[in-house]
């Protein structure tokens, strides 16, 4: 459960409230703060914006999910722990999810939603203990935020209690991208033998030079005698 006891709960919660009885973009900051039983200026102590309010809107929801994940079993695979962290995201949104479906249909997210939206696919492949870092990790966070993505809107969509066409979407997209990121971290591999092994020859032969140049003590070649005068010529 989303903690909506706080001040910034309230505010949250009155967010979500109003845009599942109206259109996300017919909400005003005003509407929120006074479902929320605040005011505006002290609503701005917890947010800049709606678009701020749906950014801490996500980080809420991964930190209950990541308070409340359980650890990857061992002999799980690392797909099958990712479908069960995002699985039971959804399973958290449930009740929320007329207000999603306003808060989507209002348009395209503002680009200052990516940051935390990555971070949030971040925490995400933690969850499942997928490692984050380098470019392989890079790759992970970009590949789940696409693949979640679609998995969202299919569940925006998804009305069945048991939720089987977003589990059945959610897997296909996982392997997909498994297989998809398994080739790029093959190609890289590769890629990163084939330029060690090429700056390793070519530094052989920096030294192969070098050496050859100290020790090449040969005198230089004599000079070519001079040409005799053709007759008639100095």
């Amino acid at each position: 459960m989303l903690d909506f006891a706080t001040p910034l709960g309230r505010v949250l919660k009155a967010a979500l409230d109003l845009a599942a009885e109206k259109p996300w973009g017919e909400v005003t900051l005003s509407d929120i703060a006074v479902r929320a039983g605040t005011t505006l200026a002290e609503m701005r102590e917890h947010c800049t914006g709606k678009t701020d309010l749906l950014a801490k809107l996500l980080r809420a929801v991964d930190d209950e999910v990541l308070r409340t994940a359980p650890r990857p079993a061992d002999g799980v695979s690392r797909r099958d722990a990712l479908f069960e962290v995002i699985m039971a995201r959804f399973d958290l949104l449930q009740p929320f999810k007329p207000a999603l479906r306003s808060i989507h249909a209002s348009g395209a997210a503002d680009f200052t939603l990516a940051a935390p939206y990555l971070a949030s696919q971040h925490w995400m492949l933690q969850a499942a203990g997928i490692g984050t870092d380098g470019l392989a990790g890079g790759a992970r966070v970009a590949g789940l935020a696409l693949a979640y993505a679609q998995a969202y809107r299919t569940w925006l969509a998804d009305d069945d209690p048991g939720l089987g066409k977003t589990m059945a979407s959610l897997d296909r997209l996982l392997r997909r991208g498994e297989s998809a990121l398994k080739g790029l971290e093959t190609a890289g591999t590769t890629l990163g033998r084939m330029a060690r092994t090429a700056a390793q020859m070519a530094k052989g032969a920096a030294r192969a030079a070098q050496s050859a140049r100290k020790t090449d003590t040969s005198p230089p070649p004599p000079e070519p005698p001079a040409a005799a005068p053709e007759p008639g010529k100095p």
